[in-house]
């Protein structure tokens, strides 16, 4: 999927010869010299697995920081998000995936759907399988449908989550995987211990095409600031509400009002935010007695929402209702799926 940028043209700008603009062949040659080695490579990588099998957590300490939420809640991830690694020689970008699983809503196929269409021009392949888990039936779905078999693109598989299994379970884990498909290579990792994540980010750098960086250097994921934030109250509700309303619970941003240009200093950006619930009685569950859990979920979300915006901010939650939105395509068009 690595682009190929056209070679500078000859002579200059226009078509003008070199030397002809006063002298300054060197300085306009030096635009046109690519501040990348010429063996740099760029592509994109597919997270891929059943849920919960750790790869937001693996893409946040790859990236170096927190780009996708993370929960012990299956199905957490809704969203398709994009970390961006940088190194001297690559530039590696990471797709996280909602985790593929038999569908049960129209939701749970359009997250299918998105699974398939992100890895579509995809250079990599990374399965992930969590070390402390057998090999599943979830496992096995995604090699019978051939998620792993695409033409000329190699599929890598990651035992994820070491730090949970002993030396013996990972070994009969690695075994386990060489089993289920062919892959090109097979990598144990821990996310949370920061075991052989540099080795992994090497490994995939070094399968990148040869190509131009993608992404501008300072740039480490192109999620939309809005989407990060609604992200960011969702991962709080899943903590706090625990296994009470993990699916029946969409999260999307209402407005950000910044302050008047005449308001006093100090005053902070307004974010307003909607949990939407399907049905009328799941709407007391997040709000709590007289309002707590509300609380507890803007307060877990605050300091996240204003290290990502770099100000202070004045949160906002409102919960909504949507009835069965996770079966009604308007709804789900609505909230972005």
């Amino acid at each position: 999927m690595g682009a190929v940028f056209g070679d500078p043209v000859e002579g200059g700008v226009g078509g003008v010869d070199e030397g002809s603009v006063g002298g300054v062949d060197g300085a306009a040659h030096g635009l046109f010299s690519p501040s990348w080695p010429q063996d740099f490579r760029a592509g994109f990588a597919a997270v891929i697995g059943r849920p919960n099998v750790g790869k937001s957590t693996l893409i946040n300490a790859m990236v170096g920081r927190k780009i996708a939420i993370t929960s012990a809640r299956p199905e957490t991830t809704r969203r398709v998000a994009r970390g961006i690694v940088h190194r001297p020689n690559f530039q590696l970008v990471l797709v996280d995936t909602p985790g593929i699983h038999r569908p049960r809503t129209l939701l749970g196929q359009r997250l299918n759907d998105m699974v398939e269409e992100a890895y579509a021009d995809v250079d990599v392949i990374v399965f992930c399988v969590p070390a402390d888990q057998s090999i599943g039936p979830g496992d096995r779905r995604i090699v019978e449908k051939q998620l792993l078999s695409r033409p000329r693109t190699p599929a890598i598989a990651v035992v994820t989550k070491t730090d949970a299994a002993s030396r013996e379970q990972v070994a009969q884990q690695l075994l386990a995987v060489s089993e289920l498909y062919d892959f090109v290579e097979i990598i144990p990792v821990s996310a949370a211990a920061g075991k052989q994540v540099q080795d992994l980010v090497d490994l995939l750098g070094s399968r990148m095409p040869l190509s131009p960086p993608l992404y501008p250097a300072d740039q480490d994921t192109d999620e939309d600031p809005e989407v990060m934030i609604a992200e960011y109250v969702r991962e709080a509700a899943l903590e706090i509400l625990n296994q009470e309303l993990p699916h029946s619970l969409a999260v999307q941003v209402e407005e950000l009002v910044p302050p008047a240009p005449n308001a006093p200093k100090g005053t902070k950006l307004k974010v307003h935010v909607n949990l939407f619930v399907e049905r009328d009685s799941q709407k007391g569950i997040i709000i709590g007695h007289r309002g707590s859990r509300l609380k507890q979920i803007g307060s877990a979300a605050r300091p996240q929402i204003e290290a990502l915006l770099g100000q202070r901010i004045f949160l906002d939650l409102h919960v909504r209702l949507l009835k069965d939105w996770q079966r009604d395509p308007k709804h789900l068009g609505r909230l972005g799926f």
